[in-house]
């Protein structure tokens, strides 16, 4: 097959999923306490979060669209990054961010939420797209410390995996404000979360299974139902008739961005 990620890739997606797929990969207490609690400020998303989502979508930039070459230079860089991002002995839970069990859970996430993205907004994959976008994403794993033998072999394989995964689920208070305030933009100037945060959260409970919802204690009824729908064709349409580039952005800039930095010595991370 002749398979071009491309395709599956919307910028508008992303942006309207993005914060419910970080609650996703956070409701593992070990990966939750590990961001919350990081020592790395200069990667904190409460402290820089502009940073921290260029970080974050360059890596998904990266992993989908980068060369070998990209993926091996971003991986120093986020190593880095990472190799200090260890509990203390006090610490809730213990973790390290280089374990590669955690890393394929955020993996897994990150799948998830691809999937789910291309057929909300465009409807069900079939089975010999499914497999090709499947095999592609393990590189959202393997561009860091997951070995490609880590990866379920395929999409039963995954699905086994992911129900699994579930009862590993678990968003205790403090995890619970962290992210609530990332929803509602607490790190940002005040008239952003006035502006935004009323519809990050609608599209964020939209975008979650009900027991990441439950967890994080999001409303969900069906008035918000209805509007998550109707948001959901505005994007989709849109998302259809944009060209290439701009449906691609900012996965596109942020390569382009990843390689200049790297050319000039620029940290990347």
């Amino acid at each position: 097959m002749d398979f071009d990620i491309r395709r599956h890739i919307s910028g508008l997606g992303a942006n309207a999923a993005g914060v419910s797929n970080v609650v996703m990969q956070l409701s593992w207490p070990e990966v939750g306490y590990g961001v919350k609690d990081s020592k790395v400020h200069s990667g904190s998303a409460m402290k820089h979060p502009v940073k921290r989502a260029r970080t974050t979508f360059t890596f998904l930039a990266v992993s989908m669209l980068g060369t070998e070459r990209d993926r091996q230079v971003f991986r120093k860089a986020v190593n880095g990054q990472h190799a200090q991002v260890v509990s203390e002995p006090g610490s809730p839970v213990q973790y390290r961010a280089m374990d590669p069990h955690l890393q394929l859970w955020v993996a897994a996430c990150l799948y998830y939420g691809t999937v789910d993205i291309n057929e909300r907004l465009h409807g069900p994959l079939d089975d010999e797209t499914a497999d090709a976008l499947y095999a592609h994403c393990a590189r959202f794993g393997t561009s860091l410390q997951v070995r490609p033998d880590m990866w379920p072999p395929d999409r039963a394989a995954f699905d086994d995996y992911w129900e699994e995964s579930l009862s590993r689920v678990h968003v205790d208070d403090s995890v619970r404000e962290y992210l609530l305030s990332l929803i509602r933009y607490e790190n940002a100037p005040p008239w952003v979360g006035r502006l935004l945060a009323r519809k990050t959260e609608l599209m964020t409970a939209g975008f979650l299974p009900p027991l990441f919802r439950d967890q994080l204690g999001l409303e969900w009824d069906d008035a918000r139902e209805v509007e998550f729908g109707k948001r959901l064709a505005r994007i989709g349409w849109l998302d259809r008739h944009l060209p290439e580039p701009l449906r691609l952005f900012p996965f596109n800039w942020l390569l382009w961005d990843m390689r200049r930095r790297h050319r000039k010595g620029i940290p990347l991370v």
